[in-house]
C-alpha cells in the first residue's frame, strides 16, 4: 500500500460525523463570559442573544497589542494596547486595563480605559470604572462612583462632521447688529 497514491480510493470509508462544540458551549455555566447586563446594539445581531457563536472573550492574564476587530459582542478582562473596533457591543470588565481608541455600537466600562471612545448607540461608565479620554455617543450613562476625565460630545459622529460653521468678521457682526458698536 502506497502512502501517496495518485488514484482516488475506490471504496472510501465514511467517517461518522462528530458533533461540533464551540468553546463557549464547552465552558461550564459559571465560567460563561457574558451576563445579560451587557449592552446590546439594536439590529440583526441583537436577535441572536442566546447564540454563543460570534461572541469574543479576552480573559484576565491576556495581553494584546495592536488593532482588534470584532463582528459580534466582546467582553475584555485582560490588557489591550492599540485600537478596538466592533460592529456590536464592547464590555470592559473590572479587571481590564485598556489603552486604546474604542469604536463600537455600545460600550460599557467597568475597568480602566485610557483613550477615546466613539459609540453609535451608547456609552455606560459603571461605578468601578476609570475612563481617561474623550467620549462621543448619543447616550451617556455615568454611574455614581465612576471616574471620567475628558470631554463628551453627545451626538452621532457623522452628525458632528456634517455641521456647518459660518464665521463672520467683526465688521459684518457690527453691521448686522444695527450699525452701533457696543460700548
Amino acid at each position: 500500500m502506497a502512502l501517496f497514491n495518485k488514484e482516488p480510493d475506490k471504496n472510501p470509508k465514511i467517517q461518522p460525523a462528530k458533533p461540533q462544540v464551540t468553546p463557549l458551549q464547552a465552558m461550564p455555566p459559571a465560567a460563561a463570559p457574558y451576563d445579560e447586563t451587557l449592552p446590546r446594539a439594536a439590529g440583526p445581531s441583537a436577535q441572536a442573544v442566546s447564540a454563543p457563536e460570534g461572541r469574543a472573550y479576552l480573559d484576565k492574564g491576556c495581553k494584546i497589542s495592536g488593532k482588534l476587530f470584532f463582528e459580534g459582542p466582546v467582553k475584555i478582562d485582560g490588557q489591550v494596547d492599540g485600537q478596538i473596533d466592533a460592529n456590536d457591543s464592547v464590555f470592559i470588565g473590572e479587571s481590564a486595563v485598556v489603552t486604546a481608541q474604542i469604536k463600537a455600537a455600545s460600550v460599557a466600562v467597568a475597568g480602566k480605559v485610557s483613550g477615546d471612545i466613539i459609540a453609535t448607540k451608547r456609552v455606560e461608565i459603571r461605578p468601578s470604572a476609570k475612563v481617561l479620554g474623550n467620549l462621543t455617543a448619543p447616550v451617556l450613562v455615568v454611574h455614581e462612583g465612576a471616574v471620567f476625565e475628558g470631554h463628551c460630545v453627545m451626538q452621532a459622529e457623522h452628525a458632528r462632521e456634517e455641521r456647518k460653521v459660518t464665521l463672520f468678521s467683526k465688521e459684518e457682526r457690527v453691521a448686522n447688529s444695527g450699525g452701533q458698536k457696543p460700548a
